[in-house]
């Protein structure tokens, strides 16, 4: 008899549920114009690949115009992958012979976990990284944080672990596909963009055996002269942003898109001379950029595919800020196979 009032209420509930998931379902829906986008998601796409995941971490103060830059080895992988339906599956294996580079850039363990998911109406990036071992890269002007700097000197105390979810609502998904270019199945004939709008949060640390700022350094004043050995930020904004596909000569596809975000953050850092941590809130600034291009047909795919995603946050100091970021460089050729019957 107890449970009577508990029965009776979850039942008068259950409509507005149902309610609830039904207008839910019917925003994910999608019905592709089929003049721009070829659906080959019944279809069982291979791909083999090369990819170089990485992560990366800057502090700058701006009254100095001052940066210090803290890489890891990155890790070159190759491996072989499979998308039917909704599923997208990779395994990649780190090679001894390709990344044969300790003795310059010192030795790195890490566990890389990124999940892009290309919905037709949302995109959703999750990121899960450890990484131990890092080296001061030198202050050279590069166009893409995936490529390697020279090194400077070797912290291989250094580590740092992170946790984030980026999530954008894509407007035009009847004749913009993400998939097309970065899942390969589905396939671009026409050109079309859209707008993106969503949210992401994000949280890091990075800590070291010593004070991060490098004894080298020699710049009075960076950062306050603070020894701190550990920084701790958790960030969360919002985002907008812009995709747009150029499909050249019926097969040929350039992708490119670019979100900003804004918000706040908490940062927490510690210090390596015993005194009490220092913690503030300040702004948080993300922005996301994807760029793909090769060749797409209804069989088909070969390209590069890259994405990369930067936190900014204000430091609990003078005119301080961090710079977080990871990423995946990706190159696929991928050929999409028909099946005599569904797998499911």
């Amino acid at each position: 008899m107890k449970l009577l009032p508990v029965v009776l209420l979850t039942v008068c509930m259950l409509p507005a549920r149902v309610a609830t998931a039904q207008k839910i379902l019917q925003l994910l829906q999608v019905n592709n114009d089929s003049s721009y986008i070829e659906d080959h998601t019944d279809k069982l796409t291979l791909r083999l690949f090369g990819s170089r995941k990485y992560t990366y971490y800057d502090m700058a103060d701006r009254g100095l115009k001052e940066r210090v830059r803290y890489r890891p080895n990155m890790a070159n992988n190759i491996g072989v992958g499979a998308a039917y339906k909704f599923i997208n599956l990779n395994f990649a294996f780190n090679l001894p012979f390709i990344n044969d580079d300790d003795d310059t850039y010192g030795n790195t363990k890490f566990l890389d976990l990124q999940a892009h998911l290309y919905l037709r109406k949302l995109v959703v990036d999750f990121y899960g990284q450890y990484y131990k071992g890092y080296y001061e890269a030198a202050p050279e002007k590069r166009i893409s944080n995936a490529l390697t700097r020279p090194p400077v000197s070797f912290r291989p105390d250094i580590f740092n672990t992170d946790l984030g979810l980026h999530v954008q609502y894509i407007f035009n998904d009847e004749r913009f596909s993400y998939r097309a270019a970065f899942m390969q199945n589905e396939y671009q004939k026409k050109s079309a963009g859209s707008f993106l709008a969503g949210g992401e949060i994000f949280t890091w640390q990075l800590r070291g055996d010593s004070a991060l700022i490098p004894a080298s350094l020699n710049v009075p004043g960076f950062f306050g002269d603070d020894p701190f050995k550990a920084t701790y930020t958790v960030g969360f904004a919002a985002n907008a942003g812009y995709a747009y596909t150029l499909v050249l000569a019926k097969y040929f596809f350039v992708t490119a898109s670019v979100s900003a975000g804004a918000g706040l953050n908490h940062t927490r850092l510690r210090y390596s001379d015993g005194r009490s941590s220092t913690t503030g809130w300040g702004w948080q600034f993300n922005n996301t950029v994807r760029l793909a291009a090769g060749y797409n047909s209804s069989r088909y795919f070969i390209g590069l595919h890259y994405t990369d995603m930067i936190t900014r946050s204000n430091a609990p100091l003078p005119r301080a800020h961090q710079v977080f970021g990871t990423g995946n460089l990706r190159f696929s050729i991928a050929r999409r196979l028909t099946l005599k019957k569904p797998l499911f």
